[in-house]
């Protein structure tokens, strides 16, 4: 089953999970009320960005993950202030 938004709570958080990999046009977003989910206090995590590029905001905080086999690296890249307190708060 591919579900496009999941909305759960974690550590106290509202938390947005996007996963875009099957949109075939940014509009689509629209279809799915994103500029009232963006609007809500919430963590939102977006995998695949570029998919809705023009229609989503910039990233506070981007994170990739790479599969090296044995193990995996994990890469933060700031991208404004609140990024920037993200990654000193961990």
């Amino acid at each position: 089953t591919y579900t496009l938004v999941e909305t759960y709570m974690a550590g106290g958080y509202h938390v947005n999970h996007l996963d875009l990999y099957r949109l075939s046009d940014p509009e689509e977003l629209e279809f799915i009320g994103i500029r009232d989910l963006l609007a809500l206090p919430a963590i939102t995590l977006i995998e695949w960005p570029e998919r809705g590029e023009g229609m989503l905001p910039e990233a506070d905080l981007c994170i990739e993950l790479e599969d090296r086999g044995d193990r995996r690296i994990v890469t933060m890249r700031s991208e404004n202030a609140m990024g920037n307190m993200v990654i000193k708060g961990l």
